[in-house]
C-alpha cells in the first residue's frame, strides 16, 4: 500500500546500473531548458527570477520520491505563470516587496499541494475532465495572447501600467509611439527569439533556448549591454533557501484558495493528458490518481522552500525523453546540477539580459497557441469552435482567473446542453440489414403501420422531461393516431424523479387518447428505478419488453400488420437538437 503512494519505494530497490548513464545524460541535457525557462516563468509570475530555480529543484525532488511516471518532468510552467500573477500581484501591488509576493506565491504552491493530495487520495482525478477539448483549446489560445502581449515590454525594453489584455496593448502601442523603445534590448531579444523559434523548427533536438541565453549573455559581455540600457538578470543569491511555512494574512486566503483551484484545475488536465501521451510511447499504464498525488506532494515541497505552484511540462518532458531518461533518476540529476550552480558559480547567469528572458517566455507562449485546433474545430463542429472562441474571449477580456471560470463554466454548460436536448429520432426496418435503423440515414427504412419506434439518447431528468413529453406527443398526434409508441430506451441510463411524474403523466393522457406508451431494452438498473417509483404498475408491466424485437413482435401479433414502406409514414421528430449538436 506505502509502495503505491511513494513509487520511489519501488524504483529506487529496483534500479538497474545499465540506466544510470542515460538518466545522468537526460537529466544534463535537461539543466539547459531548466534553468532559463525556470527564470523566465517565475518573471512571468511576478516573482524574482531566483524562485524559478528553488521551485525546480524542489518539485524535481519531490515527485522523484512521490511521482510514479518514470519520464514525466515537473517545473514552472508558461500556463501556470500568468494565473500565478493574476493571484499575486493584486495583492502584493505591482511594485510590492518582493519578499511578500515570494510568500504569497509559497503559499499559493502550498494550497494548490495540498488541494491535489486530497484530490488524488480520495480518487478525484475525474475533475480534470471539467475542460473539454474545446475550452481548453479556447483557454490556452486566450492565455499565449495574454503571455504575449505581457513580454512584450520586456522585449522592447520598457515597462507599461495596465490591466488586462487590451489595456496592456494600447500601453505597449503607446510605449512604441512615444519612442520609448531601447533599441539594443529589443535587438538582443529578437535575436534570442529567433534562434530559439528557429532551432525549434530547423532542429528540435538542438537546446535552442540554452543557445539564445548564451547569445543574450556573449552580447552583454561584447557590447556592454548593461550601460546601454538593457536590463540585466544580476548575480543571484548564493545557496538555498531554508525551510519555512511562508506568512500570509488571513485577509489574503480567500484569493489564495481561489486562484488554488483554478490552478489544480489546469494542472490536473494538463498532467493527464501529457501522462497519459507518454504512458503510450512506453507502453505502461497511467496512475490517474497517484500522479496527482506525486505533483501535489512537489507542490507542497516547493513551498515550502520560496518556491510556487508547478505542472507537468510538456517540453521538457519530450527533452527528457528524447535524451533516453528511463527513471525519476533523471529529475534528481538535474536538480542536484542546479543547486551545484546556486552554491558553486550563482554569478554566471549576471549578464543574462532580461529580454532574452521575455523571449523565452514568447517562445513558449507560440507553442501553447492552437489555430489549427481552431480550424479542425470549425470544419468539424461548429458549435464547439464558438464554444473555444467563448473561452478564448473570457480570458482575453476578463483575465486568467476569471477565464478559467468561464471555461469551466462552458465545459459544463455544454454537458448540460447536450442532455437537456439531446438527438432523438425515429427508427424503421432496413432490408438485408438487422436491426432496426435511424430513418434519417436510410429513409427508405419502412414502418410499422399504426406503431411509432422512438429513440430518445440521453438519461431521463428534470432539464429534458418536458423535450421528452413534447416529442412523444408530437409523435403521437400523427394522422393516423399511432397505437403504440414504442421507446428504444437503451440509450436511456437513468430516470430521476421528475421524470417518473412526467411519465406518469405522459402514460396517462396517451391512454386517454388510444395510444399505448411501450418500453423497450431498459437497462435493469433503470428498470429497477422505474419499480421504485410505481411505474411499472401505472404503465402496465406488459408494456416493458426486454428487446425492441420483442416489442415489434408483440405489437404484429396483436394488430395483425407487418412492415411497409416509409410512404404516409410518420415523420421523425424535428429541432432534436441544437444546430451542430450532432448525432
Amino acid at each position: 500500500m506505502l509502495r503505491e503512494w511513494v513509487p520511489a519505494l519501488d524504483w529506487v530497490p529496483r534500479y538497474e546500473r545499465r540506466w544510470l548513464p542515460r538518466d545522468v545524460v537526460a537529466g544534463l541535457v535537461l539543466v539547459t531548458l531548466l534553468v532559463p525557462q525556470g527564470m523566465a516563468y517565475a518573471q512571468l509570475a511576478g516573482l524574482p527570477p531566483i524562485t524559478g530555480l528553488y521551485t525546480t529543484v524542489l518539485c524535481l525532488l519531490g515527485y522523484a520520491v512521490f511521482g510514479p511516471s518514470r519520464v514525466l518532468v515537473l517545473g514552472p510552467d508558461s500556463s501556470l505563470g500568468p494565473m500565478i500573477a493574476a493571484v499575486v500581484v493584486p495583492i502584493a501591488g505591482a511594485d510590492g516587496d518582493p519578499a511578500r509576493a515570494v510568500a504569497l506565491a509559497s503559499m499559493l504552491g502550498l494550497l494548490v499541494g495540498v488541494t491535489m493530495v486530497a484530490a488524488g487520495a480520495l480518487r478525484l482525478g475525474f475533475v480534470a475532465d471539467l475542460l473539454s477539448r474545446p475550452t481548453q483549446i479556447g483557454y490556452m489560445n486566450g492565455l499565449a495572447l495574454t503571455i504575449l502581449v505581457s513580454q512584450l515590454p520586456k522585449l522592447l525594453g520598457f515597462s507599461v501600467d495596465a490591466d488586462g489584455v487590451v489595456g496592456e496593448a494600447f500601453a505597449v502601442v503607446r510605449g512604441i509611439l512615444d519612442g520609448r523603445t531601447v533599441l539594443p534590448a529589443l535587438a538582443v531579444g529578437a535575436a534570442a527569439f529567433v534562434v530559439i523559434v528557429g532551432g525549434q523548427r530547423l532542429a528540435p533536438k538542438a537546446p535552442t533556448v540554452l543557445l539564445g541565453v548564451l547569445l543574450g549573455i556573449g552580447a552583454t559581455v561584447a557590447l556592454d549591454l548593461g550601460d546601454r540600457g538593457v536590463r540585466l538578470v544580476g548575480a543571484l543569491p548564493q545557496g538555498f533557501p531554508p525551510l519555512s511555512l511562508p506568512a500570509v494574512s488571513l485577509s489574503d486566503v480567500g484569493l489564495l484558495v481561489a486562484g488554488a483551484l483554478g490552478i489544480t484545475l489546469v494542472s490536473l488536465a494538463d498532467t493527464i493528458s501529457t501522462a497519459s501521451a507518454y504512458a503510450r510511447r512506453a507502453g505502461a499504464q497511467v496512475r490517474g490518481n497517484n500522479e496527482i498525488v506525486g505533483i501535489g506532494a512537489a507542490n507542497v515541497l516547493s513551498g515550502l522552500f520560496q518556491g510556487f505552484p508547478v505542472s507537468t511540462s510538456g517540453s521538457r518532458t519530450a527533452v527528457a525523453f528524447a535524451a533516453g531518461a528511463r527513471t525519476q533518476l533523471t529529475g534528481v540529476v538535474g536538480a542536484v546540477a542546479i543547486v551545484v550552480l546556486l552554491v558553486a558559480a550563482p554569478g554566471l547567469l549576471a549578464d543574462l539580459p532580461q529580454p532574452v528572458l521575455g523571449a523565452v517566455v514568447l517562445a513558449a507562449s507560440l507553442s501553447m497557441a492552437d489555430l489549427p485546433g481552431l480550424r479542425r474545430l470549425w470544419r468539424q463542429r461548429p458549435v464547439e469552435f464558438w464554444l473555444a472562441v467563448t473561452a478564448f474571449a473570457g480570458v482575453a477580456l476578463f483575465g486568467v482567473l476569471p477565464g478559467i471560470a468561464v471555461a469551466v463554466g462552458l465545459s459544463i454548460l455544454n454537458v448540460f446542453r447536450r442532455a437537456w436536448w439531446p438527438y432523438q429520432t425515429v427508427l424503421g426496418n432496413v432490408a438485408d440489414l438487422p436491426g432496426y435503423h435511424d430513418v434519417r440515414s436510410y429513409p427508405e427504412a419502412e414502418r410499422l403501420p399504426g406503431a411509432v419506434i422512438f429513440r430518445f439518447d440521453a438519461p431521463l431528468f428534470f432539464a429534458n422531461a418536458r423535450v421528452f413529453r413534447e416529442q412523444v406527443e408530437r409523435l403521437a398526434a400523427a394522422q393516423p393516431r399511432p397505437h403504440w409508441i414504442i421507446v428504444a430506451a437503451e440509450p436511456v441510463t437513468d430516470v430521476d424523479t421528475t421524470a417518473a411524474d412526467m411519465l406518469r403523466e405522459l402514460d396517462r393522457d396517451l391512454d386517454a387518447a388510444g395510444t399505448r406508451l411501450v418500453f423497450a431494452e431498459l437497462k435493469d438498473p433503470v428498470r429497477a428505478k422505474v419499480e421504485r417509483y410505481g411505474l411499472a404498475d401505472a404503465i402496465e408491466a406488459q408494456h416493458f419488453f426486454p428487446t425492441i424485437k420483442s416489442a415489434v413482435r408483440a405489437y404484429k401479433e396483436k394488430h395483425g400488420v407487418d412492415w411497409q414502406p416509409v410512404t404516409g409514414a410518420t415523420e421523425p421528430p424535428d429541432g432534436q437538437a441544437p444546430p451542430g449538436a450532432g448525432h
